[in-house]
């Protein structure tokens, strides 16, 4: 099975941060020790960006698709460290582009799977831009699951 994470961060929701199937992709590359005593580590194995993915078309078993939520956060703050931001103008087309880029990456018959917290964009939102919604996901919390299969 071959697995891409294409907005890696810092891996925080993986059990292991080194899974072998996986390959970690985001756009930064950051190390940061907070005086707090929390460590940003952004160390993927491809940096590259979710909107112009460096794979051949239906590369994947499996794509993990967890973009940042922000639009509203400074340059400098812990959480646009942490997860980094959309532009608050062309987040629609960046997401957008995003999904296209992680559908084409995708194997016949395989999974996508879509990681988005509505603090700032809601979810609603999102899926309209996709022009797609999940086959099922969750529905209540402010951090959202959900999967779509690429038929």
């Amino acid at each position: 099975m071959k697995i891409l994470d294409v907005c890696c961060g810092s891996r925080m929701f993986w059990y292991d941060k080194q899974e072998s199937h996986t390959t970690y992709m985001d756009i930064r590359r950051y190390h940061e020790e907070l005086p707090t005593g929390h460590v940003i580590n952004v160390d993927p194995d491809i940096q590259a960006d979710f909107r112009s993915i460096p794979f051949a078309d239906e590369t994947f078993d499996l794509v993990v698709f967890d973009p940042p939520h922000l639009i509203h956060a400074g340059p400098n703050s812990w959480l646009a460290k942490k997860y980094g931001t959309l532009d608050k103008n062309h987040w629609p087309d960046d997401l957008k582009r995003g999904f296209d880029e992680c559908n084409r990456v995708l194997k016949p018959n395989s999974t996508l799977i879509f990681k988005w917290n509505e603090d700032q964009i809601k979810f609603r939102d999102v899926i309209k831009v996709f022009g797609r919604k999940p086959i099922f996901g969750d529905r209540r919390s402010k951090t959202r699951w959900s999967v779509f299969l690429k038929g």
